[in-house]
């Protein structure tokens, strides 16, 4: 399921936007949009875990009882195995909701990929791809998300050399499209 937008790139083709299942990447590292539990969820959340099968639940519960008990924190990111996946790992991270017409936190959405790409580079990984975090259930409008996004990304890779490619993986076409309209990336 890939369209037009995966011909699109960035940053010296560095950043990659496409439309495809995130759970079906072949990178190093897929980006789980967690629910703060870590114990699985809706979405990008639950298609993560089955696909994934129970390996990364016993790890994301090993998480919640060494390091996080109350929960991941908004904005915070922990990496686990990627289990049945054919990435190596599963970078998860908590994206900030917004509800009742309240002020989308962009310092927050902006932490999620930052700590994402930030475990990525600790762990001398390559490639990584995001969905769309945040956008679905948690309410952050789609527009305003892809300028702290592509904001995020930019100055992070404009620091570190790894990860070397980076892929926003839109479930939609419609969610792709509003992202390339809305995006601040430099060109090339």
């Amino acid at each position: 399921m890939v369209h037009s937008a995966a011909s699109t790139s960035f940053l010296n083709r560095r950043v990659h936007v496409l439309v495809g299942d995130i759970t079906s990447q072949q990178v190093d590292a897929i980006v789980n949009a967690a629910n703060h539990t870590l114990l699985g969820g809706g979405g990008v959340d639950g298609a993560i875990h089955r696909r994934g099968g129970s390996r990364i639940l016993e790890e994301c519960r090993k998480l919640r009882a060494s390091r996080f008990p109350q929960g991941l924190p908004t904005g915070q990111a922990v990496i686990t195995s990627a289990g049945n996946l054919p990435a190596k790992y599963v970078v998860h991270t908590v994206g900030p909701i917004v509800r009742g017409g309240g002020a989308p936190d962009s310092a927050l959405l902006a932490a999620c990929y930052r700590n994402s790409l930030a475990l990525a580079s600790e762990h001398h990984l390559r490639s990584i791809a995001f969905p769309a975090i945040s956008t679905g259930a948690y309410g952050y409008p789609r527009e305003q998300a892809a300028p702290v996004v592509s904001s995020a990304i930019e100055s992070f890779l404009a620091e570190s050399s790894a990860p070397y490619e980076v892929r926003l993986v839109f479930f939609d076409l419609s969610d792709a499209q509003i992202f390339l309209r809305n995006q601040v990336f430099s060109k090339p």
